[in-house]
């Protein structure tokens, strides 16, 4: 199907703006709001059903977004949209003309398939900022980690700011999420080393040893993990600083740790 709209009052795009603003919406109605090209393009490779698509004809044309959705396109019903509408519903300054409406997945950690015998996730514990968030998915992405798992979440996944912050990598990642207790208890059955980031009672980072099954946890930037993480890791680990300041970013954090065990495995994917 492929309809006109050229009202902001239209009931769609109403709908469109609640999916964007309201976590609450989003997991009422079980989909999420999507805005770009590549985006749009990770997401049908990450394997989720695009339910719609609203393009504007005066910045991509019915024949670019054709390419962008492929054989998907057969399901997917089109609107195409003013570019009043458009700008109104772009979250970004350099826009790129398409917006889609997804189908949620579930993130439950008793669905998450680890596909090798000697993984290497990335736990983040109580992550608040969508921006954080973002960042950490695509360093997890540049690591190839086989999964992201993120403990007691204070915002859903499919939040617009943490999928325009990730650069798409909502979609290219191993994704699961669940309560500290189920987390570590998943770890622990699997027989996964867990690294807590921690500065006290902790050792230098680079003197563990990272080659068998990982997982590498970072807490928040101002109170770090939690006496719970703490107290049941394989050994606390600490990246030295020199400077005045005793913490970094937790993505920058995150990117230090689980880059060293890739360097570690020998970058072997």
């Amino acid at each position: 199907m492929h309809k006109q709209i050229t009202s902001n009052q239209n009931p769609k795009i109403k709908f469109l703006n609640q999916l964007k603003e309201k976590s609450r919406i989003r997991r009422k109605e079980n989909c999420f709001f999507v805005e770009g090209r590549r985006e749009t393009s990770l997401s049908i490779a990450g394997g989720y059903q695009i339910k719609q698509i609203y393009y504007c004809s005066s910045i991509i044309s019915y024949e670019e977004v054709l390419v962008i959705l492929g054989n998907a396109v057969n399901t997917i019903d089109l609107f195409e949209i003013t570019i009043e509408i458009y700008q109104k519903l772009s979250h970004r300054s350099t826009t790129e003309g398409i917006i889609a409406i997804i189908q949620s997945k579930e993130t439950l950690l008793k669905n998450l398939n680890l596909k090798t015998k000697n993984p290497l996730i990335l736990v983040a514990e109580s992550p608040e900022k969508p921006g954080n968030i973002g960042a950490i998915l695509r360093t997890a992405d540049a690591a190839k980690a086989d999964a992201v798992l993120i403990a007691n979440p204070k915002t859903d996944i499919y939040n617009p700011n943490i999928i325009r912050s990730s650069v798409g990598c909502v979609f290219t990642n191993n994704i699961a999420t669940g309560s500290t207790s189920d987390i570590i208890s998943f770890l622990t059955s699997k027989g996964i080393n867990i690294y807590g980031a921690a500065l006290q009672s902790s050792e230098n980072y680079y003197t563990q040893d990272y080659t068998k099954p990982t997982a590498i946890v970072v807490g928040t930037e101002d109170k770090g993990l939690t006496d719970e993480w703490l107290n049941n890791t394989t050994k606390n680990i600490k990246i030295p600083m020199s400077g005045v300041i005793d913490s970094m970013n937790v993505s920058v954090a995150a990117g230090i740790l689980i880059f060293e065990a890739k360097r570690q495995r020998d970058f072997v994917v």
